[in-house]
C-alpha cells in the first residue's frame, strides 16, 4: 500500500539519506574527499552533521542567518558554534565563514507572510534565502557540493529543503548534496552531543515570528495546567 503524502511534503517516496550514502560511497571508491559547503544555523544542529560529514568531506561551514533576532541571539549562536568547533575532536580542520548580519533582508522577504504559521510559506522563502547565499558562497570558494544542517530538525521540511537546493543547484551550476540529517537517529544524536558539550539550545527557530509562536504555545500550556 502506497504511503499517503502529507500536506507540505515534497516530493513523495525519496530517501535522501540513501541518496547521500550512495554519493559518499561513489566518492570513496574514487578516492575523493570532496569539498562541501555546509550552511549552519546553530551549534546543536551542527553537532551531529559535523560528526557524520567530517569523515567524508572537506568541510566549510557557512553561518548566514538573517532571520535570527535579536542581534544578541545571532551572536550567541555564532559563539557557541565556534566553541563547538574548538572542543569537538574532528579528524580534519573545518573552516567557518560568517556572513553579514542582514535582518532587513529577512523582514523585506517576509512582508505579507507575517501571519503564516510556522513551517509554511514564510519558512520556505526563508529556506531559499539562506540556501541561495550558500550556493553563491560554494561557487565562490570552489566547493564540490553545498547543503544545510536545517533538515536535522523534526520541525523542518526536508523534502522542501531538498527541492529548493536542487533548484538552486541548476541555477548556480553546483551540485546540492541530498540530505535528511534527522534520519538514522541524527536528531537524537544531536541532543546527546548538545548535552556532552553543554551547548546552548534555543527554544525557537530564530525569527521573531517563530519566537512569538513559541511563547504563545508556552503561555497556553502554562494556563492549561494552572486550571
Amino acid at each position: 500500500m502506497q504511503e499517503k503524502q502529507k500536506e507540505g511534503e515534497f516530493p513523495l517516496n525519496r530517501n535522501y539519506q540513501k541518496e547521500l550514502e550512495k554519493i559518499i560511497l561513489e566518492n570513496e571508491k574514487l578516492g575523493k574527499r570532496p569539498m562541501l559547503l555546509l550552511h549552519v544555523c546553530c551549534a546543536p544542529c551542527s553537532s551531529y552533521c559535523l560528526e557524520y560529514l567530517d569523515r567524508h568531506f572537506e568541510l566549510v561551514l557557512d553561518y548566514y542567518n538573517p532571520n535570527i533576532s535579536p542581534k544578541e541571539e545571532y551572536d550567541k549562536r555564532v559563539e557557541e558554534l565556534k566553541r563547538l568547533l574548538h572542543q569537538m575532536p574532528l579528524s580534519n580542520p573545518v573552516s567557518l565563514e560568517t556572513g553579514k548580519y542582514e535582518p532587513e533582508l529577512f523582514f523585506e522577504m517576509a512582508k505579507g507572510m507575517e501571519e503564516e504559521p510556522e513551517g509554511g510559506k514564510r519558512c520556505f522563502a526563508c529556506y531559499e534565502m539562506r540556501l541561495r547565499q550558500a550556493a553563491r558562497e560554494a561557487v565562490r570558494l570552489g566547493c564540490d557540493y553545498f547543503t544545510t544542517t536545517l533538515s536535522i530538525s523534526p520541525y523542518k521540511n526536508a523534502g522542501k529543503l531538498n527541492e529548493i537546493g536542487e533548484k538552486l543547484a541548476k541555477e548556480y551550476h553546483i551540485p546540492y548534496l541530498p540530505s535528511d540529517f534527522k534520519k538514522k537517529n541524527g536528531y537524537k544524536r544531536s541532543i546527546e552531543l548538545s548535552d556532552t558539550y553543554k551547548l546552548y539550545r534555543q527554544n525557537y527557530c530564530g525569527c521573531p515570528y517563530s519566537r512569538m509562536e513559541a511563547e504563545k504555545k508556552r503561555k497556553n500550556y502554562t494556563e492549561s495546567i494552572a486550571k
